[in-house]
């Protein structure tokens, strides 16, 4: 090997090992002093480093366990030094692994269970912007808040884009690019834009595409005469397409 390939190699190691050594000083864990500023970080806790935009710590609650990606930011709030009240706003489950470059923006109430999983890139507020005024800019009218909650056990798949109002069920899947809004029972598959549920489990039954009659989905049946309700409608997809997915 020549002089200039012996040191390279070299300087390779001590830039490999030297960010090696950033990385574990950079992470956030419960025994050191970054993670003092959360209002609860469980045992076993770890933000990776680099770190993405963490602010409004002291309303964030994490559980045991739990491993975030890097470059995930996690916030509280409109920014930094503002006094959110007495409650959590942001709360994380323990055993749960949060996808590197995905973004949790609370304003209200963002309620995730134990063990849910997400790919890369997910992004979950509780806040979206309104169009009520058609002369005024959007971006300058007031947003609004309505809380979510993702229940334990569920998988967000990649690019994910969980928005106000959405209340997921316990050990659901969520496909890769879904934007999900409205109310979704237990042990569904949620796919597409506006997302719906496109498989649903029912004991005995197993796995299944659902019914387009959606009582399929609820274990009930419409009383005679009455119209069947659609899968549509079941799902709650919004009938205005929400802005809120950057």
């Amino acid at each position: 090997m020549s002089l200039r390939g012996v040191v390279r190699r070299a300087a390779g190691t001590l830039i490999h090992r030297g960010w090696n050594a950033i990385r574990a000083a950079g992470t956030v864990s419960p025994a050191n002093p970054a993670g003092y500023r959360f209002r609860r970080l469980g045992e076993g806790v770890c933000l990776a480093f680099p770190v993405g935009a963490i602010f409004g710590e002291a309303w964030i609650e994490i559980g045991e366990h739990t491993l975030v990606g890097e470059r995930v930011s996690i916030s509280a709030g409109m920014g930094p030094g503002v006094d959110l009240g007495p409650d959590p706003i942001v709360r994380i489950g323990g055993s749960c692994s949060i996808g590197r470059g995905s973004h949790i923006v609370g304003h209200q109430s963002i309620d995730i269970g134990d063990h849910v999983f997400t790919g890369p890139y997910v992004y979950i507020t509780d806040q979206n912007h309104v169009y009520d005024d058609p002369e005024m800019p959007i971006g300058r009218q007031w947003p609004r808040n309505k809380a979510v909650s993702i229940g334990s056990g569920s998988w967000l798949g990649t690019g994910a884009i969980i928005l106000p109002g959405t209340r997921i069920g316990r050990q659901c899947v969520v496909a890769g690019g879904a934007v999900v809004r409205g109310e979704f029972p237990d042990h569904s598959v949620i796919a597409g834009v506006p997302a719906k549920v496109v498989r649903r489990y029912t004991p005995g039954e197993g796995w299944q595409s659902p019914h387009l009659d959606a009582s399929h989905l609820n274990g009930t049946r419409p009383a005679a005469g009455e119209p069947p309700v659609t899968a549509l409608a079941a799902t709650e997809v919004p009938d205005r397409p929400a802005l809120d997915a950057v």
